[in-house]
């Protein structure tokens, strides 16, 4: 319990006698340390952010909320402070939304999340002023984000047309009058975006400008103005790009440019620091007398618990003692500081901490207290006394769930918490809270809108089988009946057997049922290559193979139950543009058709079936070849091919004459009508759009080998389940079985494929007030208006095209056959101006639907209207058509003849206005161009908001409609229909409660869930208790709950507590977090001081326009502990320190002199894109090369993409990039495969969009191109040779290596192009340059770099390149390199890579240095370098590194130096001659890792990178594996990736190596000894005699750059009091070389 009574406390005398005691040995003043976080791109105004921030809610709150401010009374005299001024902002904003999507907003503002949207929009400003300006604007390269915007020509708004730029008001009304008086003419079209802003009276088809501008500047009102008032006359398109050019601020005024004027600083990142082993003494001596101060006012935080005490209260009431009571405090804090504890200390501090936690009057507080400052605190938790009631109910919760296991979930669905970060979170709040707001707004009960929220979405594998028992198949076999298989078993528990990976079981039973669907005329691919000039260069023997393919899975007995499904179908209309005329190419198809048909069905006995249509296939390719030269490409199909191939194949196997047989065949009207009908049953599937399938049980997947065996194992793996659970016994039917449960009646691969449906939110919609939906009615199956439906189709239907009256009827059509679940809905637009027939069609729809839509005939009568209008009306002139009233009598007569009052149509026809029908047309034009993008009439159907678009009128049927109803209301729709329908609507008017309600209702509510973000995972969190253990935050009227289980003390929980502070703070939603620590420790859980930083008000200046924060501020830190900083940023986040003086790497306090805090400043430098490409049923394209960049630069950034898991990434800031394969092989074999229906993108490009801080994970599908299946991408120069030269050894075709490109670490792209030059000279240096790529951490290591830089330079006249790794340098080192470039003659490149999300996670910045040494040398280096050495940072080169460089290693992707052994102190410490390693090693040699070539060609082509990350993440989660990351890790894949040992001289260290070698040894290597762990800088003066004069020339440079007043360096006689200080315990880093 803290003490804060009066000075009659015993605690209090103890107090007053522990001051006396320090007056006379008062303790150094404490120490702080502050970081803060800047975003790289200039700042951005947060009005302009408000108004981002309020279009996520809604499009009309960003014009509502310009509205609001450019019409409000700004007060000139009131303070215009940067918190006043946000005060401001949030005044005329809050109101716009309710609570607590309010306060979100308030807290996503000061968030500064929506700047990156801005940075975007800058982004198309530089662009449209490049385009044009005439090339006035300055050329920037668009990756560099933290460049501004100059203004131009000094103006602040400008208008871009697509033509031209409109900089004054006058021009815009000049453009305006000018569009009125033409035509529209052809003008360039700006392209639009889905995140513009598009003003929501605009008009699709009017010309479209874009105002660049900002919200508070004087040209922007007039501007707006004007273009508002144009967009409701519908004479423009108006689009509003919010941007400040820079120069500008002055122009605002009232609050608008606060935040423009400095960087973006962020929160949402941890920053811990860490206690760090100074076993070996790394740490540089230099001290920095001179240099930046930045020293901060901030006061410490005294309102925290020290040792019982809140200080903050004592101050209070002893002001007085001001001075003593700090002393005490500080002294207090110095001496509780703990990084360590007894083993008996820890046996229940992880119970203790919950008791703390869960007993504290504010758990939260208490939790986020705990892991900030844990080090101070767990001396006074190890003394707490235990309840037993504590600890019982951990052990009891311990039973369901592993000790130490974090769960989180929201609403449900479980969010991944080590990824997890503070804007992932919002977001997925937001999103819930968007949600439940609409709820509400449609009077949805909280309790109801909370059990909404929490419904789990479907999951992402859902299967859909294909019932095709129905139709024809024949069947090659039968596993149960027939007798070649009477030797197999029966017992279905066989199949829960082992057996060696890609073995079958065989079982005779008909667990697998094949059957492959196909026009037998494709099998040899006749038909495609003589009808298809798209698909020259097809290969005949490879379209044979799946006839092949049949034969041998029947005659090597494959397990399967193997059927054929034959729809031979006439293609020729299709085709008629095609050189060969239609009626002669139907001629030849038909015959070719009807002759395999009959060929194949003429043997009862079906063991002949595949063999003779393959012999048959055969004999047609062999004449083709022959008559073309084996061209076969060339080759044109004939009459004869046909029947001489028949002839032939026939023959042997028939008595009669086969000419007759043929000519009888041709005769037999039979076999026509066989082949239509089994063409007709294939087409009501939907299978008749594929070339040619195969259904596995029901399984619609891709004809080949590969696809098929990855269906058997899919299938095997669920029979074996349903097996084990008694759900499959001997005598079930699995096929009926299977299809049961998830069948459909037709397949469309355009509904049905591996790609997530789009869906659009119908919510906003039925809630406005002006919405399309309002002028809606509803069709239904007879005699189901009055029923509730839980689906919704919209049918879009372009009124002027025949696919759309096409889609009209097939919906029309589809109510006819009945529909209990759906209604329809219209939507009609068109594509061109609409004649007054057109809208009096319309209108006759209308009033059909809004008032006889219950008579019987209704469907009826509106289909033959449509076939009237179809065969009289439809695309006539006016002069064929006699009068509307023709039309209308028409109409009359069929309704009549239906049983509709022709008397209604009558008058409400003659009187209608065309007006308000264009009006009606132009608005649902408006609806889809915002949801689908295309400006002229579409043809769509929206089920529940799901989209689909385009339609194929060809083949989109009814039942197209039925799929997709069974879809949506089995996955989506059924569950919701349930709990809307037990809602107790208390708000709602009783005579509102229709059936109609209802579904408009459900439709709303399960469009809207179905577009947000949400994991279908859960846990049972109930099944915990929660009486001792657990935090529990109740609020009844929120609509987010957070379940959790999390270890108080672990990483996890430092972040996750400060994560749930905030969402608490602003949204308070209902929280039961139930604390599961690990049971038993044997050390302690958490070394380190952390702070999780997140955004207050107080970091807004009350005095003038600035911002001051969010920072971390750790107050009072310990002085004589070594301490590392290292920042926990969410993982897109590429960031770097550019502001430290002093060193993070070795933080210690009392070496700060008089500053009082010590200060660093990192900068997010860049987004990281990531992604995932595949190639269906293939290993993902290893090695394929992908560009980004904007449409003008398309290559800014490249990669490739690695094997594991097809990964790649690249790194970005915001804006608009276009994704595409690189130029070259790339391009040439491959094509990106979009769309849901698996579209080739012609264009091979994918937009992506970066608005926000969580980078993007892009999934991309590609395909080979035709022609090039089997073509390789990764080409050896060998495979290009003669097979007698093959054995000189393989590398990567030239042309790839040709394609220098600067990876993801380098904007400076012309650099790497001379990274392999073989001749070029550099301040006096010439040949071949050298590679050398090092990593460095610290200002010791940064040290020992520049020594090493010089010891190469000094021994080698050619040029050299260093590749510096630049996540872990310092600033003053990365202002120091290029300088030194300069003046020493060589060349730098500073390279990174963020650690991929899905590689095993090192914790220890140690262990993740040696991890960035072997583990991504694939992909780090641009893929024109060939090869490049690594040098250890502390090592002394004696030799011509191009000797290393030229030598040949035999062909092995990596050269090391074994460790050698002719120092026999040692022996006890050579591990790999013992134990594991030398049974794994074999006699190969351990290698010592300080020292090594990559030959980076060699390293790619045989996937070396791939493997080692492979055998890296099997190995790294055993703690014990992997002791030496860097080292270990080669020297155990060395079987798999080999490796060249090199010469003992090149690498001698005197911990391994005798002195007898010492002379010959080329590069010296300061390595740690394990036996006298003697400090690094002692033993580089005491081993290499240069190395003193080196260190000195470095320092003095280093002095003379940076202006740095450097203490004398020590002599070596001084540095041997280092070693005077006790060493600690043996750690892993004993055997570490860096």
């Amino acid at each position: 319990m803290a003490l804060t009574m009066g000075f009659r406390s015993p605690c209090f005398l103890l107090f007053f006698i522990l001051s006396a005691t320090l007056a006379f040995a008062r303790p150094p003043s404490p120490k702080n340390v502050q970081t803060a976080l800047r975003a790289k791109w200039s700042g951005t105004p947060l009005l302009l952010e408000a108004g981002e921030l309020l279009s996520k809610e809604d499009q009309r709150l960003f014009w509502d909320f310009i509205h609001i401010w450019l019409n409000a009374d700004h007060d000139a005299s009131q303070s215009l402070s940067a918190k006043n001024c946000v005060g401001k902002i949030l005044e005329r904003s809050r109101p716009l939304l309710r609570e607590p999507l309010a306060s979100l907003f308030e807290f996503s503002l000061i968030l500064r999340s929506a700047s990156p949207a801005l940075v975007l929009y800058r982004q198309l400003a530089h662009e449209s002023l490049t385009r044009g300006a005439d090339g006035e604007i300055t050329q920037l390269d668009p990756l560099r984000a933290g460049e501004s915007l100059k203004s131009p020509g000094g103006k602040c708004c400008w208008v871009d047309t697509g033509d031209r730029l409109l900089l004054h008001v006058s021009e815009l009304h000049s453009w305006l009058e000018a569009n009125d008086k033409s035509d529209g003419g052809s003008v360039q079209r700006l392209q639009l975006f889905d995140f513009d802003h598009v003003h929501f009276d605009s008009s699709v088809g009017s010309p479209v400008a874009v105002l660049y501008g900002a919200l508070g500047t004087s040209c922007f009102k007039e501007f707006h103005a004007a273009l508002v008032a144009a967009a409701k006359q519908g004479k423009v398109n108006y689009v509003l790009r919010p941007v400040l050019p820079a120069g500008c601020e002055t122009d605002f005024g009232h609050c608008g440019s606060v935040g423009a004027s400095e960087a973006v600083n962020l929160g949402g990142y941890g920053v811990e620091l860490v206690f760090k082993n100074m076993e070996y003494k790394a740490m540089d001596d230099t001290t920095i007398k001179k240099g930046v101060t930045l020293e901060d006012p901030r006061t410490e935080d005294l309102s925290q618990e020290v040792r019982g005490f809140i200080f903050s209260k004592i101050l209070e009431r002893k002001p007085e003692l001001t001075s003593d009571i700090m002393t005490f405090r500080d002294y207090l804090l110095s001496s509780t500081v703990s990084d360590t504890l007894d083993v008996w200390e820890l046996k229940d501090l992880g119970h203790q901490t919950v008791q703390r936690i869960v007993r504290a009057s504010d758990p939260l507080q208490s939790m986020h207290d705990i892991n900030q400052n844990f080090p101070n605190i767990v001396s006074s938790l190890s003394r707490m006394k235990l309840d037993e009631s504590v600890r019982d109910e951990i052990m009891a919760n311990q039973r369901m769930i592993p000790p130490g296991k974090s769960l989180m979930a929201i609403n449900g669905a479980l969010v991944n918490v080590e990824d997890i970060d503070l804007y992932l979170l919002i977001d997925l709040v937001h999103q819930d809270l968007l949600l439940a707001d609409q709820f509400s707004r449609m009077k949805i009960p909280p309790s109801t809108v909370r059990k909404l929220l929490s419904t789990s979405p479907p999951s992402e594998s859902s299967m859909f089988r294909v019932d095709f028992r129905n139709t024809r198949v024949h069947y090659l076999n039968n596993l149960e009946e027939d007798a070649k298989y009477k030797r197999w078993r029966s017992n279905l528990n066989e199949i829960l057997m082992p057996v060696f990976p890609g073995q079958l079981r065989h079982i005779r039973k008909n667990l697998f049922h094949a059957v492959f669907v196909f026009d037998p005329a494709t099998i040899c691919g006749l038909e495609a290559k003589n009808l298809s000039a798209e698909e020259d260069g097809d290969n005949f023997e490879e379209d044979m193979s799946d006839m092949f393919m049949i034969h041998s899975m029947y005659e090597i007995f494959f397990s399967i139950w193997l059927g054929l499904k034959f729809y031979p179908i006439n293609h020729s209309h299709k085709r008629e543009s095609h050189a060969v005329p239609s009626a002669h190419v139907a001629g030849h198809i038909h015959v070719l058709r009807s002759c395999v048909k009959r060929l194949l069905l003429f043997k009862k006995n079906l063991m002949y079936i595949t063999a003779l249509s393959c012999t048959f296939c055969k004999h047609i390719v062999n004449k083709l070849r022959s008559e073309s030269d084996d061209h076969v490409d060339d080759a044109h199909l004939e009459m004869n091919h046909v029947e001489e191939a028949f002839v032939e194949t026939i023959l042997p196997k028939v008595k009669s004459p086969p000419q007759e047989i043929l000519r009888k065949l041709k005769a037999e009207p039979e076999w026509k009508e066989l082949s239509q009908e089994s063409s007709m049953l294939v087409f009501k599937l939907g299978l008749s759009k594929i070339h040619c399938s195969l259904l596995m049980n029901g399984l619609v997947i891709d004809p080949t080998e590969d696809s098929l065996l990855n269906a058997l194992n899919d299938e095997t793996q669920r029979i074996q389940e349903q097996v084990y659970f008694g759900q499959i016994k001997s005598h079930t039917d699995v096929l009926a079985k299977f299809l049961s449960e998830a069948s459909i009646q037709r397949y469309n691969p355009h509904i049905i494929s591996d790609n997530k449906p789009r869906f659009i939110s119908l919510s906003t919609l039925v809630l406005g007030e002006t919405s399309i939906l309002n002028d809606i009615d509803y069709l239904h199956s007879p005699g189901t208006m009055d029923d509730v439906k839980a689906v919704t189709h919209f049918l879009a239907v372009d009124i002027t095209s025949g696919s759309g009256l096409k889609l009209l009827r097939q919906g029309l059509n589809y109510l006819r056959e009945g529909s209990k679940h759906a209604r329809i809905g219209l939507l009609f637009s068109s594509s061109q101006s609409t004649d007054s027939l057109s809208l009096l069609f319309v209108k006759v729809f209308e009033i059909t639907s809004s008032s006889y839509s219950h008579k019987k005939n209704v469907l009826d009568f509106l289909d033959q209207l449509c076939s009237l209008y179809q065969q009289k009306y439809f695309h006539k002139s006016a002069v064929e058509i006699d009068s509307t009233q023709a039309f209308i009598d028409n109409v009359c007569e069929l309704a009549e003849a239906n049983g509709l009052p022709s008397e209604g149509y009558k008058s409400a026809l003659s009187e209608f206005s065309t007006e308000e029908v264009r009006r009606h047309l132009s608005k649902v034009g408006n609806f889809l161009h915002r949801v689908i993008g295309s400006e002229s009439g579409v043809n769509a159907v929206f089920t529940n908001g799901r989209v689909t678009y385009p339609i194929d009128e060809s083949t989109f049927l009814s039942a197209d409609l039925l799929l997709l109803e069974s879809i949506e209301f089995k996955q989506r729709t059924k569950h919701i229909l349930e709990i809307i329908e037990e809602v107790n609507w208390q708000d709602v008017d009783p005579d509102m409660l229709t059936s109609k309600f209802i579904s408009d209702i459900v439709m709303a509510v399960s469009s809207s869930m179905a577009t947000r973000e949400r994991s279908s995972d859960s846990a049972r969190f109930e099944i915990l208790n929660d009486q001792h253990s657990a935090i529990i935050l109740h609020h009844e009227n929120s609509s987010i709950h957070i379940d959790a289980c999390i270890d108080p003390l672990s990483p996890t929980s430092q972040k996750l507590s400060g994560i749930l502070r905030v969402l608490w703070k602003y949204i308070q939603p209902s929280m039961r977090i139930v604390l599961n620590p690990l049971s038993s420790l044997a050390d302690l859980p958490l070394k380190n001081y952390y702070r999780y930083v997140v955004p207050s008000m107080d970091d807004f200046s009350s005095a003038d326009s600035s911002i001051n924060g969010p920072k971390a501020f750790f107050a009072n830190m310990p002085l004589s502990k070594t301490l590392t900083m290292n920042l926990d940023v969410p993982e897109p986040w590429l960031v770097e320190p550019v502001i430290a003086v002093h060193d993070l790497d070795n933080i210690l306090l009392e070496n700060l002199g008089e500053t009082r805090t010590l200060q660093a400043v990192f900068e997010l430098e860049a987004l990281v894109l990531t992604g995932h490409c595949s190639e269906k049923d293939h290993d993902p394209p290893r090695g394929l090369q992908l560009i980004l960049g904007t449409k003008t630069t398309p290559h800014l950034v490249d990669t490739i993409v690695m094997a594991n898991l097809g990964y790649w990434q690249m790194k970005v800031s915001p804006g608009v990039w276009f994704l595409q394969l690189a130029p070259g092989r790339s391009s040439e074999l491959y094509t990106l495969k979009e769309g849901i229906d698996g579209i080739l993108n012609k264009q091979s490009s994918k937009l992506i969009t970066i608005n926000d801080l969580r980078g993007k994970v892009v999934h991309m599908d590609v395909v080979k191109r035709k022609g090039k299946e089997h073509d390789k991408l990764l080409i050896s120069d060998d495979d290009e040779e003669d097979p007698q030269d093959k054995k000189k050894g393989s590398s990567w075709n030239s042309n790839i290596l040709k394609w220098a490109s600067g990876f993801i670490s380098s904007n400076e792209q012309p650099k790497n192009a001379e990274a392999n030059s073989p001749e070029k000279e550099r301040g006096g240096r010439h040949g071949k340059t050298i590679n050398i790529f090092s990593i460095a951490s610290g200002h010791l290591y940064e040290r020992f770099l520049k020594i090493m830089i010089l010891s190469v330079l000094k021994n080698t006249h050619r040029p050299v390149k260093f590749w510096f790794i630049k996540n872990y340098l310092s600033p003053p080192f990365k202002d120091l390199i290029p300088h030194m470039a300069q003046e020493y003659g060589f060349e730098c490149e500073l390279i990174t890579y963020k650690w991929p999300t899905w590689l095993h996670k090192q914790k220890e910045k140690q262990r993740i240095i040696w991890a960035y040494k072997i583990l991504f040398l694939d992909v780090i280096f641009p893929l024109s370098l060939e090869k490049v050495i690594f040098v250890d940072a502390d090592q002394i080169v004696r030799a011509d590194m191009g000797e290393l460089y030229d030598m040949d290693i035999k062909g092995k992707p990596l050269a090391y130096t074994p460790f050698c052994d002719n120092n026999k102190e040692m022996d006890g410490y050579r591990f790999w001659r013992q134990g594991f390693w030398k049974d794994h090693l074999r006699g190969k040699p351990y290698h010592i890792s300080a020292l090594y070539v990559v030959d980076l060609k060699k390293f790619r082509e045989t996937a070396a990178g791939d493997n080692l990350r492979v055998f890296y993440e099997t190995l790294s989660k055993d703690p014990n594996s992997l002791s030496n990351l860097d080292q270990d890790l080669p020297n155990y894949a060395q079987h798999i990736v080999p490796i060249f040992s090199l010469p003992q001289e090149w690498l001698w260290c005197e911990s391994w190596c005798g002195n007898a070698t010492k002379l010959k040894a080329k590069t010296i290597d300061l390595c740690n000894n394990p036996m006298t762990k003697e400090p690094k800088l002692q033993g580089a003066r005491r081993i290499v005699s240069e190395w003193p004069d080196l260190d000195l020339e470095a320092s003095r440079f280093t002095s003379q750059i940076l202006g740095e007043d450097l203490e004398p360096m020590q002599s070596p006689d001084q540095s041997k009091d280092l070693a005077s200080e006790d060493s600690l315990k043996e750690d892993t880093e004993s055997k570490a070389e860096l």
